[in-house]
């Protein structure tokens, strides 16, 4: 498979097909005249890639774990667990420090308005 056939049929633009496979993410091999080719189920693979990044996953971790990955990429094998408890805790703390830096924005912006600072403008 060509290269613009797996991003017509992924939806998945060269370059970015390109990038995962700098990340080693998805492999090709060099046909006759040096294009680009893909194996036939590399539209899954490019899928399976897409649902981890949307997961969250950084595509370090999506090499690590990809191997382990069956279906359309939202089972994964138990040997992911580790990368995905790990990140999944990441985010937990993420979400706690962005909950604090709200409450205390919410907390000044609360205190201008009732200093009478507060122009309206929005």
């Amino acid at each position: 498979m060509k290269i613009g056939d797996l991003s017509r049929e992924t939806g998945v633009s060269p370059r970015l097909l390109r990038y995962y496979e700098e990340q080693g993410l998805l492999s090709s091999y060099r046909a006759e005249g040096g294009h680009r080719r893909y194996a036939q189920d590399a539209p899954i693979v490019v899928r399976r890639i897409r649902t981890l990044l949307a997961a969250g996953l950084p595509t370090k971790v999506i090499r690590d774990v990809l191997p382990c990955v069956s279906g359309s990429g939202d089972v994964l094998d138990a040997c992911t667990l580790g990368h995905l408890r790990t990140r999944l805790g990441g985010l937990d703390d993420q979400i706690a420090e962005l909950q604090t830096t709200r409450e205390a924005l919410a907390a000044i912006l609360s205190a201008t308005e009732r200093a009478g600072d507060y122009v309206g403008v929005a």
